[in-house]
């Protein structure tokens, strides 16, 4: 079977967290200081893990339910009241500066430069993503779509099916860069090629999914090739 060649994608649509940056160690403390907030002891390894790619919703279930409390039980008031008060504090913690994952800041220096536009694509709430564009850098992404800008977040496939319809292109013609099961799910759910480099989880592999360590030495023709990767599968 010859080698697939590569394809020029329409867009690149960018996961954030533990994708571009190592905020997921961010959001570990976060979600520590909201159990000693809740009055619980911090969340085990198991229970951060399935947190990890989540939304605000799918984070504060767990940990009412790892203190201990039914999350379809809490008064709407309280449930908003903890949603604040955790994003108030992860808000704390982004206004730190996040630390970029490898080869990260170089693959949007490059596709910014063979002008191949990108979009950011997270679950993270929209008044954190500014926040970190402070370090990503706005003049990088023609469109960003918060997760709560969105009726259903990753895993489903809106928001990158949204990220595709900013730019004008079909998913199919677009790269999602991912580094979680629940993103890759979303964008493969989207019909989007995805670029997977594992942060905190192990991803399995896809019909529509690549592999690799790390994205240092990936720029626009190495997302080409897995563009042509999958469409020859």
């Amino acid at each position: 079977m010859p080698e697939p060649t590569t394809t020029r994608p329409a867009g690149v649509l960018l996961d954030m967290d533990g994708t571009l940056i190592d905020s997921e160690k961010v959001w570990e403390v976060a979600l520590n200081d909201l159990m000693k907030h809740l009055g619980a002891p911090e969340l085990s390894l198991e229970a951060r893990l399935e947190s990890v790619g989540g939304s605000l919703d799918s984070s504060l279930r767990i940990c009412f339910r790892e203190a201990g409390r039914d999350p379809d039980t809490i008064p709407a008031d309280e449930y908003r009241e903890t949603g604040e008060w955790l994003y108030d504090r992860a808000g704390e913690l982004f206004s730190h500066g996040v630390p970029w994952r490898p080869g990260a800041r170089e693959l949007l220096g490059a596709l910014r430069e063979a002008g191949i536009p990108a979009v950011l694509v997270t679950n993270t709430i929209r008044v954190l993503v500014e926040r970190a564009l402070e370090t990503l850098g706005r003049e990088h992404f023609t469109a960003v779509v918060p997760g709560d800008e969105v009726r259903e977040p990753k895993p489903q496939p809106e928001p990158y099916r949204r990220g595709a319809q900013l730019l004008g292109a079909d998913p199919g013609d677009c790269v999602a860069v991912e580094d979680s099961p629940t993103g890759a799910l979303s964008a493969e759910r989207a019909g989007c090629a995805v670029l997977v480099v594992p942060c905190e989880l192990d991803v399995p592999a896809g019909p529509r999914r690549v592999l690799r360590e790390t994205l240092a030495g990936i720029g626009p023709a190495e997302l080409g090739a897995v563009l042509a990767e999958v469409r020859a599968r």
